[in-house]
């Protein structure tokens, strides 16, 4: 392969020649060290500068170099800043390592403790090595990447050079952590489900799909886990979640992702109610993790003081719109779609209609955390019909600043309903619907055994995260976001 190589990584690669002349190994498998950044400050912060000159302790540490000062080495590991004081004339061993040194190097100091002037922990270094020699320069300290696809692309260099980018990524672990200690203290089984899945299923999305051969057998990657979640409570597991990877074949933005993470949970002898409080719950458990009970986004200040608001959706629709939708007919509302330039799909009905009028006319407005319910049946094949209005479900979404963060419901547990709700799907599939959902019919025949009332919610938990981190692009809060490929520079001979 041709690489063409700039000035300073032409002088790195002579450094390695030269360490290896000089019998010196560049990437040495050395990985004896006692301390880290975090457990050096514990062990010695507590004493003077004096009482560690006195005591004469010995310690060792690994790290990344980020600078040099004088004498002085400064590096980072995982969990903080690491420095050495280098006495060239004591150790000329050391200084014979120095001189291969750059910044980017991974090394290994070892020696006493100290403490620098301005009470640093600093390891005063009698021996020194390179363990893995750096053949790129970092980005400079104080400008960083500036492309911001760059610092996704290269997220290590990203992590390297800042803070920030890491404390994210460990909130992000916290949050996680959060729901899964959530569900398991209420008796919640944590499972894994299928990625690969015979047949499109559990939400409204564009799949990707694939083929295995030894089966010989096209598979979609899961746009839910809903479904064999549901079947596991047929099978007795009352209580269930799933925290998965997600992937929709739909458009990218600053929400949206090919492949994302979410928490599905189902509880039997459960409803729409049950899972409401579930849902707020959740948030709440973050919040507490994070010490945060509100969060600022977006300029706004978020509370997740329980309980959350609530609106309807038809009577959104119907204030914002100057029209009754319980009471109209669908000429009626094709019309007022169409003073909205809301394109009537050849599917539609007028539940898809109170849908599309809600997203123009109401998503936005919402800041604070609020249930959306009484979301029309055609538009939710999964959901039980509302005992009092059977054109609508005991459906709630939860939004957040015009953005859905939660959809949860009562969950269909009647088989011959379930079918005809699938059927329906497959006719709108057929009428141009790429998002509607197939027939499961396995799914279904679990159903005719017997699924007790139960109550179903899955949630974001990327958007999640970008909640509670100030985030505005999901990209910041996914180690390896999806990117185009990047056009390849001219290269040349090393």
């Amino acid at each position: 392969m041709k690489r063409k190589l700039t000035e300073l990584e032409i002088i790195r690669r002579n450094k390695l020649k030269a360490m290896i002349k000089e019998g010196i190994n560049p990437y040495s498998r050395n990985i004896d060290y006692s301390d880290n950044s975090s457990s050096l400050k514990e062990k010695y912060d507590k004493f003077s500068k004096d009482e560690l000159h006195e005591k004469q302790f010995r310690a060792s540490t690994v790290g990344r170099v980020l600078t040099t000062r004088g004498p002085f080495i400064i590096g980072k590991d995982s969990s903080g800043p690491i420095q050495a004081y280098i006495a060239k004339k004591e150790y000329p061993e050391v200084q014979k390592i120095i001189n291969f040194l750059d910044i980017g190097d991974i090394v290994r100091f070892e020696g006493v403790v100290m403490k620098t002037n301005t009470g640093t922990i600093t390891i005063r270094a009698e021996k020194f090595e390179i363990l893995s020699k750096s053949l790129k320069p970092l980005p400079e300290k104080f400008h960083g990447l500036k492309d911001v696809e760059e610092r996704y692309r290269r997220r290590y260099l990203d992590l390297i050079m800042n803070e920030n980018v890491v404390k994210t990524f460990k909130e992000r672990t916290k949050i996680i952590k959060s729901i899964r200690e959530y569900f398991d203290n209420l008796d919640y089984m944590e499972v894994d489900t299928p990625v690969l899945q015979d047949t499109l299923g559990g939400a409204s999305a564009a799949p990707f799909e694939t083929f295995h051969n030894a089966l010989d057998m096209p598979f979609y990657l899961r746009i839910a886990t809903e479904l064999p979640l549901k079947k596991l409570i047929v099978g007795g597991i009352d209580r269930v979640y799933e925290i998965g990877r997600i992937f929709r074949n739909e458009g990218i933005d600053t929400t949206h992702n090919p492949e994302f993470t979410s928490v599905e949970f189902y509880e039997a002898y459960s409803n729409m109610e049950g899972m409401i409080k579930r849902t707020e719950n959740v948030f709440v458990a973050v919040a507490n993790a994070l010490n945060k009970n509100e969060v600022e986004y977006a300029g706004q200040k978020i509370s997740f003081k329980t309980p959350f608001a609530r609106i309807d959706m038809v009577d959104e629709v119907s204030k914002k719109s100057g029209k009754d939708f319980r009471n109209i007919s669908f000429e009626e509302a094709k019309e007022v779609a169409k003073k909205y330039d809301i394109k009537i799909e050849s599917y539609f009905t007028t539940g898809h209609i109170i849908n599309e009028l809600f997203e123009e006319l109401v998503e936005d407005s919402i800041v604070q955390p609020t249930f959306v319910t009484g979301h029309p049946i055609e538009i939710s094949p999964l959901a039980s019909k509302n005992l009092k209005d059977p054109r609508f479900t005991e459906r709630s979404e939860l939004f957040i600043l015009g953005k859905e963060y939660a959809n949860l419901f009562t969950e269909l547990h009647d088989p011959i309903d379930q079918l005809s709700r699938f059927t329906k799907q497959l006719e709108e599939r057929k009428s141009g619907n790429e998002e509607a959902t197939e027939i499961d019919m396995d799914f279904v025949e679990s159903l005719e055994y017997g699924m007790p009332p139960t109550g179903g919610c899955g949630i974001g938990v990327d958007r999640l995260v970008m909640l509670f981190t100030g985030q505005t692009s999901i990209r910041e809060v996914l180690l390896f976001p999806h990117l185009k490929h990047k056009k390849e520079k001219g290269v040349e001979n090393e």
